[in-house]
């Protein structure tokens, strides 16, 4: 029982680590991708800046 405890205490651990851990800038540009955006920048840039969304799609 005592293996299964520290088992699970390091696969908690490892997850935690994980969901921790800030995403690589290629992983972001996909994302902003996904949302309709040109790259990581122009999704920021519209999301916190003045720049309309509708930049990304002339």
């Amino acid at each position: 029982m005592e293996k299964k405890r520290l088992a699970l205490r390091k696969l908690l651990a490892a997850v935690e680590k994980e969901l921790l851990h800030k995403p690589d800038r290629r992983t972001l540009d996909h994302l902003s991708m996904l949302a309709g955006f040109q790259s990581w920048d122009s999704f920021q840039d519209a999301l916190h800046g003045e720049t309309s969304a509708d930049e990304n799609f002339k």
